[in-house]
């Protein structure tokens, strides 16, 4: 077996072996709005749950060079963002999301998605996600790099769910109805495919 010392590798082997190895990532969509009132929109696949009492997730927002990205700059001022949940359906316009902006042109116009107003934050969410999540910011942490942060750690607190009818039953949400779709490493991505069952040890 191959055994490797990554402070040994350049920052962006390390991040090679990361997206390659933690996979299938899922995605979140995440809708911001700059101090001029700009609604951004950008995907983020370092993203995953923290906690359920309160619902809280987490987004690690990357710098480069130092920079702090529109996303993470506005959360910090505004305290307020989206969360979608990317899909099959919505995955080629959330792509297109990607593209590098100036901070006054809006993503979520470049991509012809629909702003939706949010029921408990100013943030507006976008109509072509499945589900979306309404959060405020819980914590903010700088992390990593060597002269400059490296990430923007983001911990937000879900304060409404927002979740398409056809997908809710008894608590409980529809994964093939979902249709979610995850992160690999380069362009590729992953649905869900086959869904297995293995019971809890008592």
């Amino acid at each position: 077996m191959l055994s490797i010392d990554p402070s040994k590798m350049s920052e962006r082997e390390n991040y090679k072996f990361l997206i390659g190895s933690i996979i299938p990532r899922p995605i979140a969509f995440v809708t911001t709005l700059s101090e001029d009132g700009i609604l951004n929109g950008a995907p983020f696949s370092y993203f995953n749950i923290v906690c359920s009492n309160p619902p809280m997730i987490s987004l690690s927002i990357q710098r480069s060079g130092g920079k702090e990205k529109d996303t993470a700059r506005n959360i910090k001022k505004l305290k307020e963002f989206v969360v979608h949940i990317v899909d099959e359906q919505n995955v080629e316009q959330v792509n297109q999301t990607a593209a590098n902006l100036p901070s006054d042109k809006s993503e979520i116009e470049l991509a012809s998605l629909t702003s939706i107003d949010s029921l408990k934050i100013r943030v507006p969410g976008v109509r072509e996600a499945k589900i979306r999540m309404e959060c405020t910011l819980e914590h903010s942490v700088e992390l990593g790099g060597v002269d400059s942060p490296g990430c923007d750690l983001i911990v937000g607190k879900v304060v409404q769910f927002h979740i398409e009818d056809a997908l809710y039953d008894k608590g409980r949400i529809d994964p093939i109805g979902l249709a979610a779709v995850s992160r690999l490493a380069g362009s590729n991505y992953a649905k869900i495919g086959e869904i297995f069952s293995i019971e809890r040890p008592k």
